[in-house]
């Protein structure tokens, strides 16, 4: 399967702008890119890529004042399979853990453990443990959330939509994650592209979308507690503790978004567009 992706971004700048977009695809799906997600400007202005922390691709550019576009489009192979599912997945006890997953263990800026903690283990306690406990933490945050667009906020944290009870998929994916660590499972957050393929398109423009990964047995897997079904298709572009660790755009400056447009579509191998 092939998947036309990209996105544009158009600004207006009261001032020259240093600003940091993490955009590009995740460097573990660079071999399937059948063409380069090169992300371009106008007016064109020097770039200059890194890894950060996470080993997530950022590019470092300072736009100029006035109307500034961002853009970029790629064609990428798929397998055409949902995410995985590995029911059998077991929790590794932290003594066990690899010492690269012990900082998913931890409260971060969008997941208040401390807050959190006395509800995950009254609620999750006494159900069978790994990818099961994972699975009721979906499933639990799944029925608790009412997903809207409407509901976006920036500053809404893994204990803000708990309460309010609505949110985004990032509010989702923060809630859960935030679960998952007070179990004692680590989770990280994850963005990228997620395109209504295979499911009923919905009647709303598409955005990027969030997700999370949990730690079990010896691999990290996918999980969605927005959509809460296995999808195809998903395509990564960065993982972090949260949302705060994978913005796909910080500007260092006041700035305008003017428009703003994402894709992901199937498309017949060979065909244009």
């Amino acid at each position: 399967m092939q998947i036309r992706l990209g996105y544009e971004f158009k600004y207006t700048f009261a001032q020259s702008t240093p600003i940091i977009l993490t955009l590009n695809v995740h460097h573990s799906r660079a071999k399937d890119l059948l063409e380069v997600d090169r992300l371009q400007t106008a007016p064109a202005v020097p770039l200059r890529g890194y890894h950060d922390g996470f080993g997530n691709w950022c590019t470092r550019l300072v736009a100029p004042a006035g109307s500034f576009r961002v853009w970029s489009q790629a064609l990428i192979h798929d397998s055409g399979l949902p995410d995985v599912v590995a029911s059998s997945a077991q929790q590794v006890p932290v003594d066990a853990l690899p010492d690269a997953t012990l900082v998913y263990l931890l409260g971060s800026r969008y997941c208040e453990t401390d807050l959190l903690s006395e509800l995950a283990w009254k609620t999750f306690e006494h159900g069978p443990p790994g990818w099961q406990r994972v699975q009721a933490i979906c499933d639990f945050v799944h029925r608790h959330i009412e997903f809207g667009y409407q509901y976006a906020s920036a500053s809404k944290t893994a204990f803000g939509a708990y309460q309010q009870r609505r949110g985004v998929c990032r509010d989702f994916a923060h809630l859960a994650i935030a679960l998952c660590r007070c179990m004692n499972i680590p989770a990280r957050y994850c963005t990228g592209y997620l395109g209504d393929i295979g499911v009923p398109p919905m009647d709303a423009p598409m955005d990027f979308a969030g997700w999370f990964e949990a730690y079990l047995g010896d691999a990290w897997y996918t999980f969605d507690p927005r959509n809460n079904v296995p999808r195809i298709g998903r395509v990564l572009i960065a993982r972090g503790r949260d949302a705060a660790d994978v913005a796909l755009n910080t500007t260092f400056g006041p700035n305008t978004l003017d428009a703003f447009s994402v894709r992901a579509e199937e498309v017949a191998p060979g065909a244009g567009g």
